[in-house]
């Protein structure tokens, strides 16, 4: 291990036992040093994500687990066969949601899945990008090639932030549905809008994200044209809609995480890459994150909890 020395213990937001969030405890832990391949980061701000209450108490959870996928900080220790150029960078991340997470004071990260920070961007904005910002870019990647009429359903949270007008960037003619708070977001960004619960016409659309449930998006497959695209984020459909071989529409699934047990040097190379993009379109102002909802450590359970029962609309993000 290189670096300056680490801390010997840090505090940790660990699981114990349900799905509550104010079931979380923090405790004082012992700092381990990063494996070979990784880096230790400490945290200066944690991003939370919807995803982090809908996985607590997995299956193959333990109690002392440290949740948490997103944050955002400063390398300070690396481990074996890491370059020492990394010791010192400001560098966002995103983890395995199965290993060690970023609900704590330091967090170990693979090197691969480091995105450094530009100088010129704040720390609580870099946090705020992992999951969402390249959940829409894996998303726009399972689209052809030759952009059309594109439906986001769900398009007011995070991942539509990023999605609507990257979508709009590549060419995509985006009409966005949703709560109507957002709509002027999104028509300034240059989508048309609906509400959540219009009433969409039949084969319009040449693709359509989802952003909302597997039910949700099922619903969708009437309104797609012939030899469509359904990408689906929130959770797969059950079927593809339709008898075989008849309108041949394309089901699509992103994940980002997939890619922490799968994903090889070429899918982390072209992730890294997005995530410079995007870090350089929120710098120059091409693109605007959500606004953010910052909060000190020690509300972490609280935070979450109100992100569960949408109290509020923007990012929630955790300092530390």
């Amino acid at each position: 291990m290189r670096g300056t020395e680490p801390p010997s213990h840090h505090r940790a937001w660990t699981w114990q036992s349900g799905r509550d969030p104010h079931g979380l405890a923090l405790a004082e832990r012992p700092v381990a040093p990063p494996r070979p391949g990784e880096v230790l980061v400490r945290n200066a701000v944690i991003g939370l994500n919807p995803v982090d209450w809908k996985v607590l108490g997995s299956d193959t959870w333990r109690p002392g687990k440290v949740p948490g996928c997103d944050g955002a900080g400063i390398v300070i220790a690396a481990g074996a066969d890491v370059p020492g150029a990394w010791l010192g960078q400001r560098v966002a991340y995103h983890t395995w949601l199965g290993g060690r997470g970023s609900f704590a004071e330091t967090t170990p990260v693979a090197a691969r899945a480091l995105l450094p920070v530009p100088a010129a961007l704040d720390l609580e904005v870099a946090a705020s990008v992992p999951c969402p910002g390249l959940t829409a870019w894996l998303a726009l990647g399972k689209l052809p090639a030759q952009p059309g009429i594109l439906l986001v359903a769900g398009a007011g949270g995070g991942v539509g932030t990023y999605l609507v007008p990257l979508a709009i960037r590549a060419g995509w003619k985006v009409t966005a549905q949703c709560h109507p708070r957002h709509h002027d977001r999104l028509v300034a960004q240059g989508a048309a809008v609906l509400p959540w619960n219009a009433e969409l016409p039949r084969a319009a659309y040449g693709a359509a994200i989802d952003l909302r449930g597997p039910e949700a998006a099922a619903g969708l497959f009437p309104h797609l044209r012939a030899n469509g695209h359904l990408v689906c984020i929130q959770g797969r459909v059950g079927g593809w809609g339709g008898e075989a071989f008849a309108r041949c529409i394309s089901l699509h699934e992103v994940a980002l995480g997939a890619l922490h047990v799968h994903g090889d040097a070429r899918d982390w190379h072209a992730l890294r890459r997005a995530a410079a993009g995007i870090f350089d379109d929120l710098v120059t102002a091409r693109l605007a994150p959500e606004p953010a909802l910052a909060r000190d450590f020690e509300c972490l359970p609280a935070h979450l909890q109100a992100l569960k029962d949408r109290d509020f609309s923007g990012k929630a993000l955790i300092r530390v």
